[in-house]
This record gives structure tokens, C-alpha cells and sequence, in this order.
């Protein structure tokens, strides 16, 4: 069998549910930034922030992810950060995102909430305007943060729900449950918000059953301890409730040793609804193109079953009907 190639890969219609803005933060762009803001970055070239890149689990990842995110100052460099994403996109033809950002990570160092929002979307917007990218944008409450905090949040953007979709969660998972926050997702339905959540990456199968039974979740993003519990695969076929997976992501932390143990492929073939994203992109060694080439090698991916992942993430969108029907005629 011949396979994929990146071209191939490249050109087909992607769609990204799984992508942390703070995530795609390149390293040109951060002394960028830095020099702008006069932030004292712990680094004096991109190679050493390149190196810095090399973790063996979530918590070293999120070290230098937030020490990353405090160039952000004003709302331009919101902006900046989301146009470098878009115009990944463009290359890689992903034509819609439904990107997260973590406002906690920029509120707690004194930025307003509205300069984040405001920057971000004025991006996505542009983004629709000049390329064609449709978006949804998810707001996540860092899990290891206290439920007070995240309701504080959730007040917070109450003035700018027009330019949201959903919540989310994330941050360190470890010791961090789902039912942590119930009250708050709660809160946020009535609101008129959907829900996803971070469940089953570092942590159990059982995280992931909370999501979906205590927060209510539209979709699981990561899921990949789902395989542990053979009751929650077949939920998880029944409902068609669809996993946000990040293969690069997952190899990088250690979650799996190398691409070929990852499961993603054998959940497919079961018929789960699982999706390819790129998670935190800058800091994993790849966009959407480069996490299905890495699948595409492993596995020997065939057209179809690119094609039945990119479907799957597709269905599992928040577009509305119309732009579905747009996108699944694309990938005709």
C-alpha cells in the first residue's frame, strides 16, 4: 500500500477542535513580543527556547508554557498569537477552528479580561473575513485553580458571550477531578455556553465518565484513557460522544512511548468518534499536517480513514448546519 503523502495530507480540508492559542506561541514570536513588552525572558536565543521544548511529562510542559504566555500584554499581541495561528491554518488548509484560551493564565498577572477577548477575536474575525477559516472560541478554567476562581471567570465574561461558544478544561489533571468545577459548568449551561473538558490524558477513565455524567459535556478533548475501561468505549460508540485527540501531544508528554502504541487508530476502527488536533502546537513539534503525517507513518493510514477522522471532527464541530454541510462537501 502506498503511503499518504504530506502533500496529500496537507491539501486535505481539515478542521482543528482541539487547540490551545497560549499552545501556538512560536518562539520568534515570543522574543518578538518580548522586545515589543520589554519582558526579560529566561532565554537569550529561539535554539534555547527550542531545547527548553524537551519534557517528560504535563507538569514540565506547563512550567514553560506559562513562563511563554507573559509576553502577552496587550490586546495586539492577543492578536498577533491568533493571526500566527490562522495563518498556519491557511497553509495547512484547516478551514475551521474552535481554538481554547486560558484568560486565568493572563487575568492573574493584571491583564483584563476584554484585552485577551478582544484580541483573539478581532483575529478570528479577520481570519473568517480574509481566508475563509470559520471559527467557534472555547474558554478554559485552569483545573488546578479553585472552583471560586473559575466562577470569578465565568463573571468576568459574562459582558462578552456573543464571541463565545463553550467552556472548557485544562491545566494539570493529576489530583484535579472533573466534579471539581460541576457547579461552575452548571452555571455556564444556564448561561447558554456548551461544555468540553480535558479527561483521560494523565489522568483515569473514571475522569472521563465524570465529564459526561457531572459536567455534561458535548465532547471529551484528549479521552485516550478510554481504552482502559471497556464499559466507556462502548458508551462512547453508542453516543458517538467524540474525543478530541492530540497524537504529537500524547508521544511528546510520554503518554504513549512512541506513535505506533498510541491507540487512536484502533479506537477508529471500533468506531469511536475520535479527531486529530495539534493541542499546543509550538511547543510539540506540529501543526494538523504534522500530526497526520505522524499517523499516516506510524500506521499506514489509508485515504478513507484520513478522510473518516477529518469527517468525525467535522460532526463533533459546534458549526452550525450550513458550514457542516460546506465542509463535508469539501472532503468530497
Amino acid at each position: 500500500m502506498t503511503a499518504l503523502t504530506r502533500d496529500w495530507l496537507n491539501s486535505l480540508p481539515k478542521v482543528e477542535l482541539h487547540l490551545h492559542l497560549e499552545g501556538s506561541l512560536e518562539p520568534e514570536l515570543m522574543f518578538e513580543l518580548a522586545g515589543r513588552n520589554k519582558v526579560k525572558l529566561p532565554f537569550s536565543t529561539v535554539e534555547q527556547v527550542r531545547q527548553a521544548y524537551e519534557f517528560s511529562n504535563l507538569q514540565d510542559f506547563l512550567d514553560i508554557y506559562y513562563q511563554g504566555a507573559e509576553v502577552l500584554l496587550v490586546e495586539q499581541d492577543f492578536y498577533d498569537l491568533t493571526w500566527a495561528y490562522l495563518e498556519k491554518c491557511r497553509q495547512q488548509n484547516v478551514v475551521h477552528v474552535e481554538p481554547f484560551f486560558d484568560p486565568q493564565t493572563h487575568t492573574d498577572r493584571g491583564i483584563p479580561f476584554a484585552t485577551v477577548i478582544k484580541g483573539i477575536s478581532r483575529a478570528l474575525t479577520d481570519g473568517q473575513t480574509r481566508f475563509g477559516i470559520t471559527s467557534r472560541l472555547i474558554m478554559c478554567f485552569l483545573r488546578h485553580l479553585s472552583e471560586e476562581e473559575a466562577f470569578a471567570t465565568l463573571t468576568q465574561a459574562e459582558p462578552f458571550l456573543a464571541q463565545l461558544t463553550a467552556i472548557g478544561l485544562d491545566s494539570s489533571e493529576k489530583g484535579q477531578p472533573p466534579e471539581k468545577f460541576s457547579r461552575v459548568f452548571t452555571r455556564a449551561r444556564e448561561l447558554g455556553l456548551r461544555a468540553v473538558a480535558h479527561a483521560g490524558e494523565e489522568g483515569p477513565a473514571k475522569y472521563i465518565w465524570t465529564a459526561i455524567n457531572d459536567l455534561k459535556v458535548s465532547r471529551i478533548d484528549h479521552g485516550v484513557r478510554a481504552t482502559d475501561d471497556p464499559k466507556l468505549i462502548a458508551h462512547l460508540i453508542a453516543s458517538q460522544m467524540p474525543l478530541t485527540v492530540c497524537p504529537l501531544s500524547n508521544t511528546k508528554l510520554c503518554v504513549f512511548e512512541r506513535m505506533s502504541d498510541h491507540n487512536i487508530m484502533e479506537m477508529l476502527h471500533k468506531g469511536v468518534c475520535v479527531t486529530v488536533n495539534s493541542d499546543d502546537p509550538a511547543y510539540f513539534g506540529g501543526y494538523m499536517t504534522e500530526n497526520f503525517v505522524a499517523l499516516a507513518q506510524a500506521f499506514e493510514m489509508t485515504e478513507e480513514q484520513a478522510r473518516k477522522l477529518v469527517k468525525n471532527s467535522i460532526e463533533a464541530s459546534f458549526a452550525g448546519e450550513a458550514r457542516k454541510k460546506e465542509m463535508r462537501a469539501l472532503l468530497q
